[in-house]
């Protein structure tokens, strides 16, 4: 067995121990899975030409969410993220997806693992200690429509109710406590 197979053993039993169903290709059942919320985990699935193969596929739920790519016990995972973002990018459009590029990317030695969020304003990669089970992905990807609306919506989505605000534009626009809404300054006398 060679390091990388060790290292997809190990990976295997990660994401079993996370609440991930982990199948071939052949067996896969994107709809199969413990619990209400159903994560499946592909082996070595084909992406479009040019993009290779992801070592692991994640579904949650019927769409795909994010990929995973294997390395050996004691490689550098830093390097790795481009080639996860390649396969991110590289599922084939009749694959139904909650987001295209694919937005959770994971690079693993079975021993460390990086995760990189494309939900994220700036993406990079964090090192964690266990694979995130598929029922907090699910709960991200909720917020998927809120994440991908134009600033100013976001905004508005987030905001307090202003019914109980006594003091309208009484603070200067550096204020740490006023809060834009339509370019508009407007000022809660509550601490955050």
């Amino acid at each position: 067995m060679t390091p990388e197979q060790k290292a997809r053993v190990r990976i295997d039993e990660l994401l079993a121990q996370a609440g991930w169903h982990v199948c071939d290709l052949a067996d896969a059942d994107i709809h199969a899975g413990p619990g209400e919320v159903k994560g499946v985990a592909i082996r070595e699935f084909p992406l479009n030409p040019g993009h290779g193969f992801a070592d692991y596929l994640l579904y949650v739920n019927g769409k795909a969410c994010g990929v995973i790519e294997a390395k050996k016990e004691g490689a550098t995972l830093t390097g790795v993220e481009l080639q996860s973002a390649r396969y991110a990018q590289g599922l084939p459009t009749s694959l139904p997806a909650w987001h295209r590029p694919l937005p959770f990317r994971f690079e693993s030695t079975g021993v460390e693992t990086h995760f990189t969020s494309g939900l994220d304003p700036q993406p990079r990669a964090r090192g964690i200690f266990a694979f995130y089970r598929p029922e907090l992905l699910a709960q991200w990807l909720s917020y998927l429509p809120v994440l991908k609306a134009p600033r100013k919506t976001r905004q508005a989505l987030f905001l307090p109710a202003f019914s109980t605000c006594h003091r309208w534009l009484s603070t200067p626009a550096s204020s740490p406590k006023s809060i834009s809404i339509s370019g508009v300054r407007r000022h809660c006398g509550r601490r955050y």
